[in-house]
């Protein structure tokens, strides 16, 4: 039979559908892979909660105002890797400073500093609550396994100030405000003493005690005593700038305390015993967060440049500041130390035997006058 060739082309069309239907089908594309999930950013770390505990205002000009000086270099040194509050004017008595300490446990500072010597046994019973807590506790002699002990040698910059004292006073008598009647303090009088007679040996030194830490109307009142009683210099263990400014209105020389204090008298300010608690605060924070902190003892001075005899009156003469430089270098390096005998009290008894040198151990316990101190230490 003849096909026609229209048919045969349909014939061949048919089965060239066919063909194509029986291979198969065409394939789709496969779908994109699905982004994997981001990797979570990890979490940032928590700052360390750095707590502060004072005695007076930070706006003291003297004690207070130093350590918080402190505070404010360690938040200058380590950012944002801390966070540091501080609770100002917390009395020494037991019931005050215990009950602060605490809260500011219980609101989660690993690290808290009380600055004074009378929260010694409060910090001491808290730190028992709080073994995770690290304690510090400023110019005491009691530590635990998370408390420690620190204080800076602010005889060293008693005794310049004595150099100086002893130098530019015309009467030879000297006066010291005291505060609290602790070997601290006892000793700062001490070593004031035994700097102004070793370059005027007749030099005298009358105390007239406070019994307060801060407190500027008694301390006015010290001050204004002693300078009736003929003192030309004064110096105190208080913590107001009250004493320079009673010395400014009066005449007479004063040294500030713990901090600079030349506005408050410039012509009457002949330098300041000035404490750097940054350098110790600065030294223990770092150690809490590298995990090295343990309780010790530190006791710093010249040495470690924690104290300084500093802000010294421009018109100083020429020789008293070569002077103090000179017994600084000796102190530093060993070879002048202040504490060397023969010292003897002030009812001539020796303490101190000639060419001995008295060790941290005996200055702790200072709890007399030497030779040149008038009176007698209140019991």
């Amino acid at each position: 039979m003849k096909i026609s060739r229209r048919a045969s082309m349909a014939m061949l069309a048919t089965l060239a559908a066919a063909t194509l239907i029986g291979c198969g089908k065409k394939e789709e594309p496969a779908p994109p892979a699905a982004a994997a999930p981001a990797a979570a950013a990890p979490a940032a770390a928590e700052p360390l909660k750095v707590a502060f505990v004072y005695i007076g205002p930070v706006g003291d000009a003297g004690w207070t105002f130093a350590h918080d000086n402190g505070r404010k270099a360690v938040e200058a040194k380590y950012g944002d890797k801390v966070k540091t509050t501080f609770v100002e004017n917390v009395p020494e008595s037991a019931a005050d400073a215990e009950r602060v300490i605490r809260q500011l446990a219980t609101d989660g500072n690993k690290l808290i500093f009380g600055t004074t010597f009378g929260y010694m046994e409060a910090m001491l019973k808290v730190a028992k609550e709080f073994p995770d807590v690290k304690f510090e506790h400023a110019t005491g002699f009691k530590t635990a396994d998370n408390m420690t002990q620190y204080d800076v040698r602010t005889y060293e910059g008693a005794y310049l100030a004595g150099v100086v004292a002893g130098k530019m006073s015309k009467t030879g008598k000297l006066g010291v405000v005291a505060s609290v009647p602790i070997p601290e303090v006892i000793r700062n009088i001490d070593s004031f003493t035994l700097g102004a007679r070793s370059v005027n040996p007749k030099a005298t030194t009358r105390v007239v005690w406070v019994n307060k830490w801060f407190d500027p109307g008694k301390e006015r009142e010290a001050a204004t005593t002693l300078i009736g009683q003929g003192v030309d210099v004064l110096m105190q263990n208080t913590d107001s700038a009250a004493v320079v400014q009673t010395a400014q209105e009066k005449g007479v020389y004063a040294f500030g305390w713990d901090s600079d204090m030349t506005s408050f008298g410039a012509k009457a300010h002949l330098g300041a015993s000035i404490i750097d608690w940054g350098i110790y605060y600065n030294q223990r924070v770092g150690e809490v967060l590298d995990g090295t902190w343990k309780s010790q003892s530190s006791w710093l001075g010249l040495k470690e440049k924690a104290i300084d005899l500093g802000a010294l009156n421009p018109d100083l003469p020429a020789d008293v500041k070569t002077l103090v430089e000179t017994r600084k270098a000796g102190i530093i390096d060993g070879s002048a130390p202040i504490w060397k005998g023969p010292i003897k009290d002030n009812s001539g008894k020796e303490v101190v035997a000639r060419d001995a040198v008295a060790d941290d151990g005996f200055l702790h316990g200072v709890k007399f006058y030497v030779e040149g101190v008038d009176g007698k230490v209140p019991g």
